[in-house]
């Protein structure tokens, strides 16, 4: 079974490490088989990291990606090659995921502590049922303490009306983080992943995140929170 953590960032948004430190840990840290870098509002570091990861010969394949902000909440952006574009509604940036070629999932679904895609949201998107306007799996393996808190509800909500093939993340913040949360599924490699994801064949796993400093965690929020605005501001940059 492959092995893969959907939900990585960095320092191009909102992440303590640099891509080339995200690649590191994931080489001698973890037994990943694939990872997806998803910096808030910016391709570049996914893009990097791939890159990177292929030219130094890492055991692990890069999948590019962007947790974009939508006016309902944050949605994840998989096997995109460019920026998809922040504060629209949560339909037409499913559509122009789709459009981009990539696959969508909604992170940390339900929960209050960070911007997410609510109930009603979700509801309303599995009523309609529209062609290119719907999520492709749902993020229930997120050991953050944004995914925890509604997890259980979002499961169990998806279990008897939605059905979205369930994926697990670290969304990690923190390299320490890295790889708590991952995706199972058959084959290797992010081809096999993105197959395995499109005929909802994974899986969601988490475990208890590692101890981080609670100074360190709230200057992480903080910096997290301003991550899109800072965008906005022209003021992120890649530091690999």
């Amino acid at each position: 079974m492959g092995k893969a953590d959907l939900h990585l960032h960095t320092r191009v948004s909102d992440g303590f490490g640099t891509v080339e430190q995200l690649l590191e840990f994931v080489e001698h840290g973890t037994d990943l088989d694939v990872i997806a870098v998803t910096d808030h509002e910016d391709v570049r570091g996914g893009l990097v990291a791939r890159e990177l990861a292929a030219k130094r010969g890492y055991r692990f394949e890069v999948v590019p990606g962007v947790e974009v902000t939508t006016l309902q909440g944050h949605v994840l952006a998989l096997f995109v090659e460019r920026d998809i574009p922040s504060f629209r509604g949560v339909e037409s940036t499913l559509a122009m995921i789709h459009d981009a070629g990539g696959l969508a999932i909604a992170p940390h679904p339900l929960s209050w502590l960070t911007r997410s895609i609510g109930q009603r949201t979700l509801d309303a998107l599995w009523e309609r049922g529209e062609v290119g306007v719907h999520f492709d799996a749902i993020e229930l393996g997120n050991p953050s303490p944004a995914g925890r808190l509604t997890a259980g509800k979002a499961a169990r909500l998806n279990a008897t009306r939605w059905r979205l093939p369930a994926t697990g993340s670290s969304d990690a913040h923190h390299l320490e983080h890295v790889g708590s949360g991952w995706t199972e599924f058959e084959g290797e490699g992010a081809e096999a992943l993105r197959r395995a994801l499109e005929a909802g064949e994974v899986r969601a796993r988490c475990i208890g995140q590692r101890a981080v400093p609670l100074g360190k965690l709230a200057l992480g929020l903080a910096w997290g929170y301003s991550a899109t605005p800072r965008k906005a501001a022209g003021m992120l940059g890649v530091r690999r």
